[in-house]
C-alpha cells in the first residue's frame, strides 16, 4: 500500500501545486482582493464537479472488482458507459454554471468589491468542464486497476503546463495579452485540454490496458443496466460531495460577512489544508482500490489487513505532516499573504483545525472500506449528518452569537470530523459483530 501511495500522494501534491502557484502569484502580486475573488468562487466550482467525482467513485469500485475478477469485457463496458455519461454531464454543467454564475455568487454573499472578477473567472473555467470531467474519469479508471503511476505522469505534464503558462498569461510576457487574474483560469483550461490529449496518446503508445481503443469505443453507447448500477453506487457519493460543497458555500457565506480580508485568509488556509489532508484522501483512494480488488478476487480475509495498514499509515504520514505545518505555520502562510491583519486571521484559523485532519483520515479509511464492498448509503448518511447537523450549525452559531467571530466558523470542522469518525466506527464494529465481513458485502 505504501508503494502504491507514493505516486498517488505525489499526484495529489502536483494537482495542488498549480493552485499553490496560482495563489502565490495572485496573492502576492495582484493583491488580496484578487485572491479573495478566486477563493470566493471555488466552492461553487467544486459543487459543479461534485457529481462527477461521485460517479468516478462508483466506477472505481466496479473497475476494481472487475479487474480483480479478470473480467476485461465488463471493465471496458464500465469505462465506455462512464465516459459517455460524464461527458454529457460536463456539457450540462458548463451551460448551467455559465448561465447562473452571477446569481449564485450574489446568493452566497460575495463581497461587492470582488464579485465581478469572481464571476468572470468562474465562467472561463466552466467551459472546460466537459474535457475536465473526461480527464477526471480516465485517471479514476487507471487507478482502479491498481496503476497509480500513469495518473502521476499525466499530472506532471498538467502541472508543468499550468505553471509555465500562468505567468505568461497573467503578466503578458513575450507580447501575450496581459490577462491579470483571468490568466490563471485560461492557463488551467489550456493545460487540462492538452494533458488529456497527451494522456490518451501515451496510453495508446504504451499499449495500456485502458487505452482508448476500439474495444472501449464500441462501449461508448450507453449500457443502461450498467449505468443504473453505476448510479446506485455513485449517486450516494455524489450526494455526499454535493452536500459537502454546499456546506462550503454556506461556510464561505459566513466568512464573507467579515470582509475580503477574511475571505482571502480562508483561501490561504484552504491551500495549506489541501496539503495536510492529502495523505488522508490518498489513503482513502488506496484502501478503496485494495479492498475492491480483494472482494473481486474473493480474498475477503485481506480486508482487515487493508484497514490496519491504512490506519497505521494515516497516523505516521499525517502526524509528521501536521507537526511540520504547526512548526512552520507563519512562514507557510506568509508565502500567500503579505497583509498582516489577513495573515493573523489565517494563522488563528489554521491553529484551530490542523490537528483534526488525523481524525478525518481515520474516518476516510473506514468509509472507503465500506464503499468498496458496495455499502455506500450509510457512509454517506454519516458524513452528511456530521456536516449539516454539526459543522454548519456550530460554525453559524459560534460566528454569529458569540464573541469568537470568524474563529467560531473553524471550530465546526474538528467537531464534524469527531462525530463522523464516531458514527463510521460504530457502524463498522456493529457490522463485524453481526455477520463478520459478509455484512459489509451485499
Amino acid at each position: 500500500m505504501f508503494i502504491f501511495l507514493i505516486p498517488l500522494i505525489l499526484s495529489n501534491a502536483l494537482q495542488s501545486i498549480s493552485q499553490l502557484v496560482n495563489s502565490l502569484i495572485v496573492g502576492r502580486w495582484l493583491g488580496v482582493e484578487a485572491l479573495a475573488a478566486i477563493s470566493s468562487f471555488f466552492p461553487l466550482f467544486f459543487l459543479l464537479v461534485s457529481f462527477t467525482i461521485g460517479i468516478g467513485s462508483g466506477s472505481s469500485i466496479l473497475i476494481g472488482q472487475a479487474h480483480g475478477a479478470k473480467n476485461e469485457e465488463r471493465l471496458k463496458a464500465i469505462v465506455g458507459t462512464t465516459l459517455t455519461f460524464t461527458f454529457i454531464l460536463g456539457v450540462v454543467s458548463s451551460v448551467v454554471g455559465s448561465l447562473f454564475t452571477w446569481e449564485i455568487m450574489r446568493f452566497i454573499g460575495t463581497p461587492e468589491n470582488i464579485i465581478t472578477v469572481s464571476v468572470h473567472y468562474a465562467r472561463i473555467l466552466f467551459w472546460s468542464l466537459p474535457v475536465m470531467f473526461l480527464y477526471i474519469s480516465y485517471t479514476t479508471f487507471i487507478r482502479g486497476i491498481g496503476d497509480s503511476k500513469t495518473p502521476f505522469y499525466s499530472l506532471i505534464v498538467s502541472t508543468v503546463l499550468n505553471v509555465a503558462l500562468m505567468p505568461f498569461l497573467i503578466f503578458g510576457w513575450l507580447g501575450l495579452p496581459r490577462l491579470g487574474v483571468y490568466g490563471s483560469a485560461y492557463a488551467s483550461v489550456i493545460s487540462t485540454v492538452l494533458t488529456f490529449i497527451i494522456t490518451l496518446i501515451y496510453l495508446s503508445k504504451t499499449k495500456h490496458p485502458l487505452q482508448f481503443d476500439a474495444s472501449v469505443r464500441k462501449h461508448l453507447r450507453m449500457d443502461w443496466d450498467l449505468l443504473k448500477l453505476l448510479l446506485r453506487l455513485g449517486i450516494p457519493s455524489s450526494i455526499q460531495m454535493i452536500l459537502i460543497s454546499l456546506s462550503e458555500i454556506a461556510v464561505i457565506s459566513f466568512v464573507n460577512k467579515f470582509g475580503s480580508n477574511a475571505t482571502a485568509a480562508y483561501g490561504a488556509v484552504n491551500q495549506v489544508v489541501s496539503y495536510v489532508s492529502m495523505p488522508a484522501i490518498s489513503l482513502g483512494i488506496a484502501v478503496s482500490i485494495f479492498a475492491a480488488q480483494s472482494i473481486g478476487s474473493k480474498q475477503l480475509d485481506r480486508l482487515k489487513q487493508v484497514i490496519r495498514a491504512g490506519a497505521l499509515l494515516n497516523v505516521v504520514m499525517g502526524g509528521v505532516l501536521i507537526t511540520l505545518v504547526y512548526l512552520l505555520s507563519k512562514e507557510i502562510l506568509s508565502l500567500f499573504l503579505t497583509n498582516q491583519p489577513t495573515l493573523t486571521i489565517a494563522h488563528d484559523l489554521l491553529m484551530i483545525t490542523l490537528w483534526s485532519y488525523l481524525i478525518f483520515g481515520q474516518a476516510m479509511i473506514i468509509s472507503a472500506t465500506m464503499r468498496a464492498s458496495g455499502t455506500v448509503f450509510w457512509p454517506t448518511v454519516f458524513s452528511v449528518a456530521s456536516i449539516w447537523l454539526v459543522e454548519v450549525p456550530v460554525a453559524y452559531f459560534l460566528s454569529n452569537f458569540t464573541s469568537l467571530g470568524i474563529i467560531g466558523i473553524w471550530i465546526g470542522y474538528p467537531a464534524a470530523f469527531i462525530v463522523n469518525l464516531g458514527l463510521q466506527y460504530a457502524y463498522y464494529r456493529w457490522s463485524w459483530k453481526q455477520k463478520s465481513i459478509t455484512s459489509l458485502i451485499h
